[in-house]
C-alpha cells in the first residue's frame, strides 16, 4: 500500500496581511458550508485514496483557527472518516497566535492533531504591525505556552526576515526570543513583494533592508540557529534532530499528495491538477454535483522531462542535494554530463558544493536558488528533451 498525504485548504483569514497572495478571503463568513463542501470532496475521493495511506495531514490556509471550533473539529473528524490515516501521521494545522484558545487546542490534540504551525514572523511589535499581522509578541508567547500545556510536542514557528522597519539588531532579536521558546522546528522566509498583493502597491514607499542586508541576515539566522540546535535541512526550514516537518518533504522529494479546497494543488495517480481559487463555485460544485460546475484549474500528466525538472528543483532545496548515482537510476541520465556547462561554474563560484556523487547549493546558492534553478531548468532544453525521449 502507497502512502499519501493530505492537504486541506481554509481560505479564510481575519485580516488579509499585505505580503500574503495566497487565496485566502476575510469578507466571507460561511465557515459551516464550507466545511461541509469539504466533506463531500473527500467522500468524493475516498474510494480512489482507499489504496493510500495518509501519513501526512496538513491543515492549511488562510488561517484554520479563525472558523468556529466545531467546524474546525468537524474537518479533522472527517479526515480519519474518509482515509486511511496511519496511526502516528504527522497531523498539522496552522494558527494565527491570536486565535487559538486552550481548549481547541486540548479537544485537536485529542482528535489526533500532534502539530501546531503558529506564524508569528517577527517578535517585535512595531515590525508585526507593519507586516499587517493581527497578533503582538504577547499572543505569541501565551499561544505556544498553550499548545505546551494542551500536550503539543512538536512545534513550528514560522518567521521572516527582510522586512519592514528590520534590523540585523531586531532579527538577533527576534532568534534569541524564538530559541528560548524551544520549538522543535523553525521556518524563516525571506519576504517576496508578488504582485497583486497590497505591498506591491506601495513597495517604493516600504522600509525594507537592502539585498546585501538580507543576506548577512541570512547567514546570521543559519549560523545562529545551527548554535542553538536547529539544523537546516531545506533552504528556509531548520529542525532539531528528529522533527523535520515529513509533510514538506514528500513535496520536495516528488512523493504524492491529495489538495482539497479552491487553490489547493495535487501529486496524485501520476497527474497533477488544482481547483481554482474560487470559493463560492467551489462550494456549489460540492453541493451540486448535477450541475457539473467546473472548480479545476490544472490538470496534466507528468511528462518524463518535467519530472526530471521537478526533481532538480525540489532536490536543490535540500541541504542534501542530489546524488548523481540515484539521478541516474532514476531517470538513466548522467546528470553531470546534462549540466556540464554550468555545475563546474558554480561550485568554482561557491554556489555549489561537489562532494563524492552529490551537488548541493551552498548558503551563497540557497540565497540564490531561484537564478540557479531557472539557469538550470531553462539550460540546453531542447538537449534535455531529446535525452528524456528514450525514458
Amino acid at each position: 500500500m502507497n502512502n499519501l498525504g493530505l492537504y486541506v485548504h481554509v481560505p479564510f483569514c481575519a485580516n488579509k496581511c499585505p505580503y500574503c497572495d495566497f487565496y485566502s478571503r476575510t469578507d466571507s463568513r460561511e465557515y459551516g458550508r464550507y466545511v461541509d463542501s469539504l466533506l463531500l470532496q473527500m467522500e468524493d475521493y475516498s474510494d480512489a485514496a482507499s489504496n493510500y495511506t495518509v501519513d501526512t495531514v496538513y491543515i492549511g490556509g488562510g488561517t484554520p483557527t479563525v472558523i468556529p471550533d466545531k467546524d474546525l473539529l468537524r474537518l479533522v473528524d472527517g479526515i480519519y472518516e474518509n482515509f486511511r490515516v496511519f496511526m502516528d501521521a504527522e497531523t498539522t494545522v496552522e494558527a494565527n497566535p491570536a486565535t487559538v484558545t486552550s481548549s481547541l487546542l486540548k479537544k485537536l490534540k485529542k482528535l489526533g492533531v500532534n502539530r501546531i504551525s503558529f506564524g508569528v514572523q517577527s517578535t517585535c511589535d512595531n515590525e508585526l504591525k507593519a507586516l499587517g499581522r493581527i497578533h503582538d509578541w504577547s499572543d505569541a508567547c501565551r499561544s505556544f505556552g498553550i499548545a505546551r500545556e494542551a500536550g503539543f510536542d512538536n512545534i513550528n514557528i514560522d518567521l521572516m526576515y527582510g522586512i519592514p522597519e528590520q534590523t540585523m539588531e531586531s532579527l538577533r532579536l527576534t532568534l534569541e526570543r524564538i530559541c528560548e521558546l524551544e520549538p522543535e522546528h523553525i521556518s524563516l522566509y525571506n519576504l517576496k513583494i508578488e504582485h497583486g498583493t497590497r505591498f506591491d502597491v506601495i513597495r517604493d514607499e516600504l522600509a525594507l533592508p537592502d539585498e546585501d542586508t538580507e543576506y548577512e541576515m541570512y547567514k546570521f539566522a543559519i549560523d545562529f540557529l545551527k548554535a542553538h540546535g536547529y539544523e537546516q535541512y531545506e533552504i528556509s526550514n531548520f529542525a532539531k534532530p528528529g522533527y523535520e516537518c515529513q509533510h514538506n518533504l514528500r513535496y520536495w522529494s516528488c512523493g504524492e499528495y491529495l489538495g482539497l479546497g479552491p487553490a489547493a494543488h495535487s501529486y496524485f495517480n501520476g497527474r497533477r491538477f488544482s481547483f481554482k481559487r474560487d470559493l463560492e463555485s467551489y462550494m456549489a460544485a460540492m453541493e451540486n454535483p448535477e450541475d457539473e460546475i467546473d472548480t479545476v484549474d490544472e490538470n496534466y500528466t507528468i511528462l518524463p522531462n518535467e519530472r526530471i525538472g521537478e526533481y532538480i528543483m525540489l532536490g536543490l532545496r535540500l541541504n542534501k542535494g542530489i546524488d548523481t548515482v540515484i539521478f541516474s537510476k532514476l531517470f538513466g541520465l548522467d546528470f553531470e554530463k546534462m549540466f556540464s556547462d554550468l555545475l563546474p561554474a558554480y561550485v568554482d563560484s561557491g554556489f555549489m558544493t561537489h562532494e563524492g556523487t552529490k551537488y548541493a547549493l551552498t548558503t551563497k546558492g540557497m540565497f540564490v536558488s531561484n537564478y540557479i534553478l531557472s539557469s538550470m531548468l531553462d539550460f540546453d532544453s531542447e538537449a534535455q528533451e531529446s535525452l528524456c525521449s528514450g525514458i
